[in-house]
């Protein structure tokens, strides 16, 4: 028996419905944690956030970066601004009730950034978050998530590409 299941459980249903388990019993799928059947749920598009050059020359000074391509009059913004954008889309994921996620329960265990150009000040970036895969192992969530980070003219920018692990209480593995 899986714990947190009711006996005679059978697997998994989508969420949203009611599944039946062995006992006859009746179960709502809304309240349980997140799944491979949540694997392409994507989230609605951030709105827009303004690239300005006193943002750049920001994360470039915090980043301990003094190149001069983040500096001057028209700079490019560093390749890791990409977690300033996507980090506004993940607030989604973890708002989303039905996936059972806690932030404090999170750990961030791999990124990486896919860039079609720089982004420049002036450039108006929206972000959209998909969930790409969800593994379990225990109580341990393992999930990987995609940002695509656009310009609002619709050319498409990047993508930010992250591992989360979520760790649940003993009793809801």
């Amino acid at each position: 028996r899986l714990a947190g299941r009711p006996r005679g459980w059978r697997g998994r249903a989508r969420k949203g419905g009611v599944a039946f388990c062995g006992s006859g019993g009746v179960v709502s799928t809304d309240d349980m944690p997140i799944s491979s059947h949540d694997v392409g749920r994507t989230y609605p598009t951030t709105d827009p956030y303004l690239v300005t050059a006193e943002k750049i020359r920001e994360l470039a000074t915090a980043l301990g970066d003094n190149a001069p391509a983040y500096r001057g009059d028209d700079p490019i913004a560093p390749p890791t601004f990409a977690m300033v954008l996507a980090s506004r889309a993940w607030e989604a994921l973890f708002d989303d009730e039905q996936l059972g996620l806690r932030l404090e329960h999170m750990i961030h265990t791999d990124q990486s950034f896919h860039w079609i150009r720089p982004l420049h000040e002036g450039d108006e970036v929206t972000a959209a978050l998909t969930i790409t895969s969800v593994r379990t192992r225990g109580n341990t969530d393992i999930i990987g998530i995609n940002v695509s980070l656009d310009h609002v003219d619709g050319e498409h920018l990047g993508n930010a590409t992250s591992t989360l692990w979520h760790t649940r209480p003993e009793g809801n593995a």
